[in-house]
Parts: structure tokens; sequence; C-alpha cells
């Protein structure tokens, strides 16, 4: 892909217009890349708006294949973003869970492949170098040829095709099969019953044995600083603040990252978005997000 450097004519009004058009077709793209890579709306809306100003001021007459070129942008942005973004995650206080995505209203999101989406997933990519994530999600998401990939990210074709094998054998490796989407919405259904009453039984009928539950309140609102886990003291945990935390609650059922997630509200508003990844084996995770600066898209829904 030919690229020279910023342009010191930024070219009439129609010229802008045209860039302007061409920005906004392939957007929805460009933010399913930055959002895989980072799992935060607004890093990634941000990140676009980056890519904009950089698209508005190149020369783009030098530019053979504007699709290409935004997302080529896009994704080395997105590399440096997430390495920064995990060194302020080092001191996040708690948990960090991804940020809810609303893919009911942003049905785009998901429309190619919903790869690298869900909240398991996601939070799995983690673990890969933002290099790793970056072949892995432009390859499962977006099904780009290995060979662009080489050219997006700047390696060769092998170690392209070496990275995306290494990340698909780390999520094989850590990932149980999950159930389908009816089953995680049924689970998920019955965990908000069982915990609103602070049922022992039907919490412990319901998780896996090695179950992990966290909470990120991003060290804004009251959650717990660290992951509980195993079925028994998971179960424990959310019949312990049943009575007090469920009352006056209302629940309402969304659809975030693919997947169902309950909206909990009180006084009208939005003030946490919850949601379950489930297998065979039961519910191994359950997501309390709850940093009122990650679920403010929802608290306008």
């Amino acid at each position: 892909m030919e690229q020279t450097g910023p342009s010191s004519d930024l070219g009439g009004s129609d010229d802008l217009e045209q860039a302007a058009a061409v920005f906004a077709h392939v957007r929805p793209r460009l933010f399913g890349i930055a959002y895989r890579m980072l799992g935060s709306v607004t890093e990634a809306e941000d990140l676009l708006q980056d890519v904009w100003v950089r698209w508005q001021t190149y020369d783009r007459g030098a530019v053979i294949d504007p699709a290409a070129f935004l997302a080529t942008t896009t994704t080395r942005l997105a590399i440096n973003a997430l390495q920064s973004a995990r060194v302020r995650r080092e001191t996040y206080v708690g948990p960090w869970l991804p940020e809810p995505v609303d893919t009911s209203a942003d049905p785009y999101l998901g429309a190619e492949r919903d790869e690298a989406l869900g909240f398991a997933v996601l939070l799995l990519l983690e673990k890969l170098t933002p290099t790793e994530r970056a072949a892995y999600v432009l390859r499962e998401a977006f099904d780009y040829p290995y060979p662009q990939i080489a050219e997006i990210i700047g390696l060769s074709e092998p170690a392209v095709r070496q990275l995306v094998s290494r990340g698909r054998k780390h999520l094989a490796s850590e990932r149980r099969a999950p159930v389908s989407g009816a089953e995680q919405r049924r689970l998920l259904t019955a965990f908000v019953a069982a915990a609103r009453t602070g049922d022992l039984g039907a919490l412990e009928e319901i998780l896996a044995a090695d179950v992990v539950s966290y909470s990120d309140g991003g060290g804004v609102v009251r959650a717990s600083h660290f992951p509980v886990v195993g079925a028994l003291r998971v179960a424990k945990f959310h019949r312990a603040f049943a009575s007090r935390f469920w009352a006056g609650v209302e629940v309402s059922l969304g659809h975030f990252n693919g997947q169902a997630a309950a909206l909990l509200s009180g006084n009208g508003e939005v003030f946490a978005v919850l949601s379950v990844n489930g297998s065979d084996q039961g519910i191994d995770q359950v997501l309390w997000m709850m940093n009122p600066a990650k679920i403010r898209h929802a608290r306008h829904e």
C-alpha cells in the first residue's frame, strides 16, 4: 500500500466531504477492530478520532486503498494504545473487566463475525501481547488474509501465521466450549433469581466447581477488590449481601458483546451490568461491571 507523509494541501470542502464519506463507510469495521483490541468503547472512540484527524491531514491522493490504509492506521495505533493501557491497568483498583458494548444498538459490531467480542474471549485476549492480539483479531474476527495482516502489522507472513496459531492455542487451552446463547441466557436468569433471594443451594447448583466472580468497580464504587473463586465461596459471597443489595433493584435484560446481560437499576438509573459465561459444567465466570465510566452507555438505555 503506497503511503506518503501528511499533506500540506488539505484540498477544498468537496475533498474533505469525500474523505468524511470514505471514513464513515469503513468506521464500523474500524471501531470493531479498535474495540476488540482495547476492550473499551471509550478508548476505541478516542482512537478513531485520532485516525480521523490523520486521515484528514494525509495525502489521500497517494492512497490506493483507503479502507486498507485506515485499517492499518487503526491497528497500529491500537497496538500502541494497548501497550499504554496495560501500564495503567497494573494500577487499576480491583479486577479489570472489558467495557460492555450494546450489540443490539450496534448490530454491525458482530455482523461479520462475533469472534473476539464475547467477555470470556476478551479477558483471555488480555494475556496475549498487543501484536499477537492484533494478528488474532484481524484473522479470526475479520478474516483478513495473512499477507495483508503481515503488511498491517509490519511482520513477515510466516511470523503472522505463528502469532495467529499461538493465539488460537492459548484460547483453546484456557477456554471451555461455551454454551449456546439460549443456555447462557437461561443461566444468567437463574443466577439473578438465586442471587436475589440468597438461595445458596440454587446458586451452587448452577455454578461450575471452579467458578470465578469478578467485580469491576474501578475504585469508584464499592466492589470486591479480589476475584472470588470456587462454587461454595461464590455462592456464599452472593448470599451474604443479597438482602441489602437487591432491595428495590429493577432488572432488565440487554444484549451486550453478543450475549445476554442483566441491567440492574436503582431509582431509574443503571448501576451495574451483570453477565455470566457458561460451559457444560455450569457458570464459569460471573462478571459484575459497576464502574460508572464503563457502563455510561448502558446508563442511557
